[in-house]
């Protein structure tokens, strides 16, 4: 037996997005993005509404960074979702998050957030979503694994689950892609 819920904007799961930019007077911004993923091989979507402050910064900067939260840093992580740059000054101060300049693009790398996608602004579609081309990705060293590659086990990055408003850990491997199916065919 099924049970019916209508038409909700759940989607499993959801990358915790954590996008940066500068401002016109070159302040670090970050704001959490729950809706937002791959475009295409190198691009990236971002749906986010005319009136935040990231997304005047975008339009203006023509760049900014995606990391992906991780189980570290959650309370930060979430906070930056929580206020608006427009009328809390002092967000990022407070967030804890520490921004230095990509060497890529015109926008910040946060510190504690271990994987970064550099990006520069494309366009904006019809809806108004923000569309960007991946320049860049960035790993800190302490997600790597002995192969020189991201370890998830070491990364621990988090989805965002919409029905209880949960944060939740991704990292178990139970499977291969494009091999585990194979015996099937």
């Amino acid at each position: 037996m099924r049970k019916e819920f209508g038409s909700n904007p759940w989607f499993y799961p959801l990358p915790v997005l954590i996008i940066g930019t500068y401002d016109e007077n070159g302040k670090p911004d970050a704001m959490n993005a729950a809706w937002g993923g791959l475009y295409d091989t190198n691009l990236v979507e971002l749906c986010l509404s005319a009136g935040h402050k990231t997304t005047k910064n975008i339009l203006q900067k023509r760049a900014f960074t995606v990391s992906f939260a991780d189980a570290e840093n959650v309370a930060a992580c979430d906070y930056v979702g929580i206020v608006s740059g427009n009328n809390t000054p002092d967000k990022m101060e407070k967030s804890g998050l520490t921004a230095e300049k990509s060497a890529v693009v015109d926008a910040p790398l946060f510190t504690q957030l271990p994987l970064t996608l550099e990006c520069k602004y494309v366009h904006s579609t019809e809806e108004g979503n923000i569309i960007g081309e991946i320049v860049n990705i960035s790993a800190d060293e302490r997600i790597l694994g002995a192969d020189g590659k991201i370890d998830m086990t070491k990364f621990r990055p988090i989805s965002y689950e919409p029905v209880h408003n949960g944060y939740h850990v991704l990292g178990e491997r139970v499977g291969t892609a494009f091999s585990d199916g194979m015996k099937l065919k």
